[in-house]
């Protein structure tokens, strides 16, 4: 049986789906910037810590977060075996911590966040750049496909992975990496098309 896709976008109601698109932008920028200044253990754990609380605030399924979860193992695992050996358990817990914390609060902010309205900010931000001879509606339009496509590589991944116990098949980096490429790479496509569509080609 195929996997079920998951949601780029789901409706509520909570605090966190009432929060302003800037402010959740700005969040997970500033968000990038300390996990990326600050990579200790209980740093790190605190900021899973604080995802999560996030998750639970926005009411979503534990199913979406269970997903999500498995989706980035096929890739936080072999990084944090690969860190801890060549460098120190610490320096792969920070590592894979804070890939992990970004990936998963990017993923929220798109669950809990129109498409429509993350553009809008963006837009408004960049306005500037009109000066420059850019385009602000394609940058918002970029940014807001590059956090969405984050969310949908985690539920191909997952596809691929239901696919292959379907089949029986055993864990294996290279089995599990081709298909996986092979889906990112039709879903680029099909995005490319559907963007030349309305005009976006450049």
């Amino acid at each position: 049986m195929a996997a079920q896709a998951v949601p780029l976008y789901l409706p509520g109601s909570s605090v966190v789906h009432r929060t302003g698109a800037g402010t959740k932008l700005l969040v997970l920028l500033a968000a990038g910037v300390a996990l990326a200044l600050w990579r200790s253990p209980w740093q790190v754990a605190l900021a899973f810590a604080l995802v999560l609380a996030g998750y639970a605030v926005a009411r979503l399924p534990l199913r979406t977060l269970v997903r999500q979860l498995l989706g980035l193992a096929w890739v936080a695992v072999p990084l944090l075996a690969f860190q801890w050996i060549f460098a120190s358990w610490q320096t792969g817990i920070g590592v894979v911590g804070s890939f992990v914390s970004m990936v998963l609060l990017a993923g929220l902010v798109t669950l809990t966040t129109r498409t429509t309205a993350m553009v809008d900010v963006v837009v408004r931000a960049c306005g500037w750049l009109r000066r420059l001879g850019v385009d602000p509606e394609r940058v918002g339009l970029m940014l807001a496909l590059g956090i969405r496509s984050v969310h949908v590589v985690i539920g191909l991944a997952q596809e691929v992975r239901e696919a292959q116990h379907a089949r029986g098949l055993r864990a294996s980096p290279r089995a599990f990496a081709v298909p996986l490429i092979v889906r990112s790479l039709r879903h680029a496509d099909r995005l490319g098309e559907a963007l030349t569509a309305r005009g976006v080609d450049d």
